[in-house]
């Protein structure tokens, strides 16, 4: 069980819960800050302060005072006028993380909800009842207004939620599990609403994602490698040394261990002097891309346990703050950062995939096609690697440089981070996709060359990969073959490789 503070989540503790279903508490000391501050609020409605988001209206209403009798209608207006996220919702597993970060955020006590709101949170991760929420319609500030709205619907009894692999109306739900549907109070609908949860749940899911892509690359690189026939001393750790990023210097030491006692790869000179970048450039490559996964790691592990929504309140209710930690700048670079990161192990891989399939850059057969000329072989499965690798060059075009001005120009810049992180997302498929054509293609390279050559770690894993996809002995509907070994790697991420170190790989 995960016992929630507000201030030590970690992204193995968001794992465990979003995709192991693990439990979630809050801690005694974090309920205690939640009562506090919620008697903040209390005394101000007691003695008639006037406090953006409490008894005044929102965004350019802020001017505007709301009489004492109408703050909790307030409250529920703003969810429902909000409530108008579209497309298609998010993956179960962001609806799930989006709940447990929300709650996190919340537990901190500078945002005046009652204790109640927390522990219906609570119900809902415990009893994996996850909201329906659109993907589109958040601007990134303030905060993830739209998509929380819909979070904030079901903790009213309203909207739709997941719930054992149904699509349901809440109301119905609740029902069944005997969960009360809370009603709004003063600053509550605010403090739900106010924050990034959308961009960093996305994120998150995204960084578990991405990092058990980029642990999977390697294992398929050096596969390709024995295809090729590569050379190994491209990894010699004096090279890498030399230049001194640990990332760099990290998967050189693991494609070593991995390639240890292989027949297959070559020595500098045996065969050729130098490989092309995309087999000898693997170290800096996809080192980079591990700089930007662990930047994101550290920019992720902060938001996720940061107090985001507005007013804050500070000093038992004495200072009330009106700021913007809702403005999700910081993940939104974070995510485009992740996009070019990620992008680049699918456009590397792309052109490992044409030197394995290419007649004139390797003395396999062309294409890999059992008899070439009546049967096409991997050909058209490099063209789908192409067009992913191209996509990911739009897709990664940088949403934080954006931004459209909001409420009458009242939220005049905005962080489109939710744009990032979804396209990050998107992204991240479309690598696993290539990853899986390079797998399928250096598969059936290192078969040609002699699978009793391969390093032990190889045959392993192609061992395993051969009870998805089989050897290609004549054409047939590859689309089949690349979901299979798709859906197969993306099972691995998350049971398995997630869980090994980059150390141990």
């Amino acid at each position: 069980m995960v016992e929630l503070t507000g201030n030590s989540l970690t992204l193995e503790q968001v794992k465990r819960v979003c995709y192991d279903g693990e439990l979630v508490t809050i801690s005694k000391e974090s309920l205690h800050k939640v009562e506090q501050s919620r008697k903040a609020v209390e005394r101000i409605l007691a003695e008639k302060r006037t406090i953006y988001g409490i008894n005044t209206g929102f965004g350019k209403f802020s001017d505007v005072v709301i009489a004492d009798d109408d703050v909790n209608d307030l409250q529920l207006n703003l969810i429902r006028s909000h409530a108008c996220g579209v497309g298609e919702p998010f993956p179960e597993v962001v609806s799930r993380a989006m709940l447990l970060l929300r709650l996190n955020a919340l537990l901190k006590g500078f945002s005046g909800i009652r204790p109640v709101i927390a522990e219906r949170l609570v119900d809902l991760v415990n009893q994996q009842i996850h909201p329906v929420i659109p993907q589109q319609g958040s601007l990134g500030a303030s905060g993830d207004l739209a998509p929380l709205s819909h979070l904030a619907l079901v903790l009213l009894g309203e909207g739709k939620v997941h719930y054992k692999g149904e699509i349901l109306p809440t109301k119905i739900v609740f029902e069944k599990e005997g969960i009360e549907a809370v009603v709004l109070q003063a600053k509550e609908g605010l403090a739900l609403i106010n924050g990034t949860q959308a961009m960093t749940a996305m994120g998150v899911v995204n960084w578990i994602e991405a990092n058990s892509i980029a642990l999977q690359s390697e294992m398929i690189a050096a596969l390709t490698l024995e295809g090729l026939e590569g050379i190994i001393d491209a990894f010699h750790p004096a090279i890498h040394e030399a230049r001194g990023y640990p990332q760099q210097m990290d998967v050189a030491k693991r494609f070593r261990n991995i390639l240890d006692g292989s027949k297959l790869i070559t020595r500098q000179g045996e065969k050729r002097v130098q490989d092309a970048y995309s087999l000898r450039c693997i170290p800096q490559v996809h080192g980079a891309s591990w700089q930007a996964l662990d930047y994101v790691k550290e920019k992720l592990e902060i938001e996720m346990n940061a107090a985001t929504d507005n007013p804050l309140i500070f000093d038992e209710g004495n200072t009330v703050i009106s700021g913007g930690n809702f403005h999700g700048q910081p993940i939104a670079i974070a995510m485009d950062f992740m996009k070019i990161g990620v992008a680049e192990l699918a456009s590397i891989s792309e052109r490992r995939i044409e030197r394995l399939v290419n007649p004139q850059l390797s003395d396999l057969p062309p294409f890999l096609s059992a008899q070439p000329g009546l049967q096409s072989g991997a050909m058209i499965m490099q063209y789908v690697a192409a067009s992913l690798v191209s996509e990911n060059k739009t897709l990664a075009h940088p949403a934080s440089v954006d931004s459209i001005p909001s409420s009458a120009n009242q939220e005049d810049h905005v962080s489109m981070g939710t744009i990032g992180s979804r396209h990050a997302h998107q992204i991240i498929q479309n690598v696993r996709r290539v990853l899986a054509i390079e797998c399928i293609c250096a598969l059936q390279a290192v078969e040609y060359r002699g699978v009793e050559k391969m390093a032990p770690a190889t045959k392993a894993f192609y061992k395993e990969a051969r009870r998805v996809v089989p050897s290609i002995i004549e054409d047939r509907v590859f689309a089949e073959d690349i979901e299979n070994v798709t859906e197969w790697l993306k099972k691995n991420d998350l049971v398995r490789t997630a869980n090994q170190t980059k150390e141990t790989v």
